[in-house]
């Protein structure tokens, strides 16, 4: 009973927060955000142990597989766009995953962080489950890697469409790669206002940005440890 009340409330607290984003479109209030911060705010308020929350939200992150999958839809209706802009896609992740792991590495040496930290910041671009896998292989703190994967991901679901603006990006290949590519989850789900082309290209960056970033990311390490 109280993994359905989990549930129901997590449901109900996502939908009324898609409303709200609905009505005052700003990137701030993107639901998979707002709910995440209430839910935390819940959870500490109640005084809720994360496990006992995990009874009922486990069911949810069961939902994360088949959710990737379905992104295999619009990959399939667009796969003609995906194979005339193959290098395009393939260069842009791989320039896109050397520039992440080159800034977030001078960043922070820069705050004196400890190797360990550093090593857990490194996958910080890669989609949560091959991130925690690549940061454990490293030596680093997978729980915390998933925080900064997260932090990535808000940050660049939030700040994405400024960027667009200012520097004017318009293309669905340019969208959908660096988004993809930088904010993987968070910033796929962004990009489904922008089309499906856009989303395709950014299904496919998240998927690239997955399979060399744990190619990358360890030979990374190795030269600069």
């Amino acid at each position: 009973m109280k993994a359905v009340a989990i549930i129901l409330i997590t449901i109900c607290i996502f939908y009324l927060m898609s409303k709200l984003y609905a009505r005052f479109s700003t990137p701030f209030l993107l639901p998979i955000l707002t709910t995440t911060i209430i839910g935390v705010f819940i959870l500490a308020l109640g005084n809720i142990p994360y496990e006992t929350y995990m009874t009922g939200g486990k069911w949810i992150d069961v939902m994360l597989g088949p959710a990737v999958v379905s992104l295999a839809y619009p990959l399939y209706t667009q796969r003609h766009m995906i194979k005339t802009y193959k290098l395009s896609i393939i260069s842009g992740v791989i320039v896109a995953m050397i520039s992440g792991l080159i800034s977030v590495f001078a960043l922070a040496k820069l705050m004196r962080l400890d190797d360990e930290m550093v090593r857990s910041l490194l996958p910080k671009s890669i989609t949560t489950p091959v991130a925690m896998q690549v940061s454990d292989s490293l030596g680093g703190i997978p729980p915390m890697t998933a925080v900064f994967v997260m932090v990535a991901g808000f940050t660049g679901a939030i700040l994405g469409p400024f960027i667009f603006r200012v520097c004017k990006i318009d293309t669905a290949v340019s969208r959908g790669v660096s988004m993809g590519g930088g904010a993987h989850g968070f910033g796929v789900s962004k990009l489904t206002e922008y089309g499906e082309k856009t989303l395709s290209m950014g299904s496919v960056s998240m998927t690239l940005s997955a399979v060399i970033g744990a190619f990358i990311c360890p030979l990374f390490a190795m030269l600069i440890f």
